[in-house]
């Protein structure tokens, strides 16, 4: 059963993926025009295949297992935040390169029919390898203030599961980090 904030969660890496796969089919789009020859049209190709195998990798195990690693807060804030990274380097790269198309892609004649396609998926591409630069940097950034904001309220199990399983408040199940289910320590303040 998915939290609230497991839904929310889970929309946004979906959000993520849809857009992952747009750059992926631009980027193959762009890469198939200059027969896969440009590093800097080569880098968002390759970056969107890694995304996309980690996104369903993270999304997957999530939603089958019930006390997934990959799906604590401190798991995805690191492959978002590398991700994010990675993002920003290789988008950063590619825009340079990119500088020199022009950004009207009417100014090529028309007889050049294909090149003008080619300009207009670049166009969508330069755009698209923002975005996804924005969504790993959000994502990461909106999971790191929600983790902190919680434990700053005293929910320190919000690192010991699932942040699609999280419920403010609620202990953690026994057999998980943070869980002290010994006799002894019944007459103890809960943590």
């Amino acid at each position: 059963m998915l939290s609230s904030v497991g839904k929310k969660k889970i929309t946004a890496q979906v959000a993520f993926l849809v857009v992952d796969i747009i750059v992926l089919a631009l980027a193959a789009r762009v890469n198939a025009f200059n027969e896969f020859f440009y590093a800097a049209d080569l880098f968002p190709l390759a970056l969107a295949i890694v995304s996309l195998v980690v996104g369903v990798s993270l999304l997957a195990l999530d939603l089958a297992l019930a006390d997934a690693y990959t799906a604590r807060p401190q798991a995805e804030i690191a492959v978002f935040g590398v991700l994010a990274v990675l993002w920003l380097a290789f988008s950063a790269f590619s825009t340079a390169r990119w500088a020199g198309v022009p950004l009207q892609c009417s100014a090529i004649p028309s007889q050049f029919a294909d090149a003008r396609t080619w300009c207009a998926d670049l166009q969508a591409l330069k755009a698209f390898v923002w975005i996804e630069f924005l969504m790993c940097l959000g994502i990461a950034l909106f999971t790191l203030r929600y983790a902190i904001a919680q434990r700053a309220r005293g929910n320190t199990h919000i690192f010991a599961g699932p942040l699609s399983r999280y419920v403010p408040r609620a202990p953690p199940a026994a057999g998980t980090f943070g869980y002290r289910g010994s006799e002894f320590l019944q007459f103890e303040k809960p943590f």
